[in-house]
């Protein structure tokens, strides 16, 4: 357990660069807190000891707003910063070196089966080595997130994500092809790129608006050219010998 310990102070040191001191990770970082308390109800978890497990949660709940259940399964140099309102369900898996940001579900989905057939079944997602996951992400049911894959700020994913890959929007959907980012030896932090992003969804919208556009432009070209031969083709007076009648002006209303 120290060892994991020491992992995660590490992961706080490498990714985040408001960081001054190994005093400043103890006491200030709810994520560190909850994931040391977390430590401790998992080792109370495996052993059995459910009721010791939930209780140890319910502390680091209530202490960081984090919440972590004990029987989850979390891999070395997990860093979860800001924290607030992160749920961890039982059943996720997390490798080494994921990144969390704030108010993140890692959650179940509702099948068709009762809660008491779901107990022995996995229910929440598994994130590989790597993953980051940015603020307001929702990554919901017994899927698998790719290693060094991003989900992008508020994306709802509940669909398996390719290692490399980056997710965005609601639903998630992957933006550009999968990359590898292993070689690169930097963290990417926040979970959506800085640069430019290719958004499908934004990209599919732009192209709706594209051709609203030219349909706009081509509906007026063809009421001009409309009202250009009505009037073309419209009969004058003179043609129609109307205004050689005689008026009778005796007639009263």
């Amino acid at each position: 357990m120290l060892d994991l310990i020491k992992h995660d102070v590490a992961a706080i040191f490498e990714r985040d660069p408001a960081v001054r001191s190994r005093l400043e990770v103890f006491l200030c970082y709810p994520g560190f807190h909850a994931a040391l308390i977390y430590r401790l109800a998992h080792w109370a978890w495996v052993r059995n000891w459910y009721l010791l497990g939930r209780f140890l949660s319910h502390i680091g709940r209530f202490l960081t707003g984090i919440e972590i259940h004990p029987g989850a399964r979390i891999g070395k140099g997990l860093f979860i910063d800001h924290g607030m309102g992160v749920v961890i369900g039982e059943t996720s898996i997390l490798g080494e070196n994921v990144t969390l940001y704030h108010d993140v579900t890692l959650g179940g989905i509702s099948p068709a089966e009762n809660s008491s057939q779901q107990v022995a079944q996995k229910r929440h997602p598994t994130l590989e080595d790597g993953v980051i996951v940015g603020s307001g992400a929702q990554i919901l049911g017994p899927i698998v997130i790719g290693a060094n894959a991003r989900v992008g700020s508020n994306s709802v994913v509940s669909k398996n994500v390719p290692a490399g890959a980056t997710v965005v929007g609601v639903p998630g959907k992957i933006a550009g092809a999968a990359v590898s980012r292993k070689s690169s030896g930097r963290f990417e932090a926040y979970g959506t790129p800085g640069g430019e992003i290719n958004d499908p969804v934004a990209g599919s919208i732009d192209g709706l608006l594209d051709q609203v556009q030219l349909l706009t432009a081509r509906i007026g070209d063809l009421e001009t050219a409309l009202d250009a031969k009505e009037t073309d083709t419209k009969p004058k007076s003179s043609e129609t010998g109307l205004e050689d009648l005689p008026v009778d002006t005796s007639r009263k209303n």
